[in-house]
């Protein structure tokens, strides 16, 4: 089929917060952008994320821990100034509540665990706060009198990835954003060393200055069609509830995380409750045993949860990688960008990824430093690519991976 329309400087694939976040920013810098999304923007995983910016709540033990606190820790700098841009360029507020986070043990084994992770968040200058049962339930009194022992992290915040996205989708309707919905990509196109443009379904072929792909768990496929390594993504299976206070807000300030889960206010009286990771392969059936479980635990340390009206069960696709960082940065051809494999931090680092991205695509920009944590070709070197990872296969190292963490 032959070529159509006109040959934009910049496709995105996908259209979640990385791929619009990209765009927006890419437009601003007056590139001309289309956004190919294979369903609705803002649709997908972004859609029922939870929204925390937490990088010291997620910070993990290991020299992957400490990248993704470096990515986290910078990105989480970025969301003020970039949520004031947003709100200016398209009248939207996306929800950023700068309240902070506990981390909650209710019972002995988990008190000793906690202890052990606030000796860490320490030992990394981290900005976190150990309190007594009484102290924890002076700053939310929702809390159940029998939790053992809280750590305050007053630094990690949220923000309502709805409203960011609608923000995001507004903002880059208005700056000349092509969007285009329910066009998905079948493959990338171009020989010998560049990538031209794509391949949509139905055999349109669109050219393009660069492509960045940004497909979440989609990511990987596109790498397998197009035979190339060092991309290898897969999708992890979240669930969540979204739940409603008919009372308004108020039963929580802070969000709470605790073993198995977290729940995360929202400024309107909603709050979001989960998340299960799950290697199910591209499964997206919310379960019962899911929403028993998460409702569970969580009552166990906020009784007051019981009176919440269910107003969605939530399921997501995290784009997870072997290492759970990240992959952004120039693919092995010219005119390939990668902005995927998030995991659980799309949401976080949205500013930091588009203001790499952007880095990458300024031929006059200088390298910048976070580039190589993210690098592509870290898998190819060690012997990994996308057609090796099958749909559902755990992660190296997937014993963190196994806990209930963010979307």
């Amino acid at each position: 089929m032959p070529v159509q329309g006109e040959r934009p400087d910049l496709i995105v694939i996908g259209g979640g917060i990385i791929g619009l976040a990209v765009a927006w920013r890419a437009r601003e810098r007056g590139m001309s952008v289309t956004v190919l999304e294979r369903d609705r923007a803002g649709g997908g995983t972004s859609r029922v994320a939870a929204g925390m910016l937490a990088p010291v709540s997620e910070v993990e033990f290991g020299r992957g821990g400490e990248q993704l606190l470096a990515l986290g820790m910078r990105s989480a700098a970025l969301w003020p100034q970039f949520a004031a841009e947003l709100a200016s360029a398209s009248g939207e507020h996306v929800g950023l509540l700068r309240t902070g986070t506990l981390m909650v043990a209710r019972d002995a084994d988990e008190a000793r665990e906690l202890e052990r992770q606030a000796a860490f968040r320490a030992s990394l200058e981290l900005a976190a706060r150990r309190l007594r049962p009484s102290q924890a339930r002076e700053l939310e009194p929702a809390l159940a009198p029998t939790i053992r022992l809280a750590l305050e992290l007053p630094d990690d915040h949220s923000v309502d990835p709805r409203r960011a996205l609608a923000a995001l989708h507004g903002a880059c309707a208005l700056a000349g954003v092509a969007v285009r919905e329910r066009t998905g990509v079948e493959r990338l196109l171009g020989g010998g060393e560049r990538i031209e443009g794509v391949q949509v379904r139905g055999g349109e072929r669109l050219l393009a200055g660069a492509v960045v792909v940004a497909a979440g768990s989609w990511s990987g496929e596109l790498a397998a069609a197009a035979g190339l390594a060092g991309v290898p993504v897969r999708p992890v299976k979240g669930q969540t509830l979204r739940l409603r206070d008919p009372a308004g807000p108020g039963l929580l300030r802070r969000a709470i995380r605790f073993e198995g889960g977290y729940l995360v206010p929202r400024a309107d009286g909603r709050y979001v409750l989960g998340a299960t990771v799950e290697e199910r392969g591209f499964d997206v059936a919310p379960t019962a045993g899911a929403t028993y479980e998460l409702l569970r635990d969580c009552g166990e340390l906020v009784p007051g949860i019981s009176e919440l009206e269910i107003e969605e069960l939530g399921v997501g696709l995290r784009p997870g990688t072997p290492d759970n960082v990240p992959v952004v940065g120039r693919g092995a051809r010219d005119g390939l960008v990668w902005a995927t494999g998030h995991f659980r931090n799309g949401i976080l680092l949205a500013p930091l990824t588009a203001e790499l991205v952007l880095g990458v695509l300024s031929a006059a920009s200088p390298a910048d430093p976070m580039l190589a944590i993210c690098d592509p070709a870290r898998f190819a070197s060690a012997g990994l690519d996308a057609s090796r990872i099958r749909p559902g296969q755990a992660p190296l190292g997937s014993d963190s991976a196994r806990e209930a963490v963010s979307l």
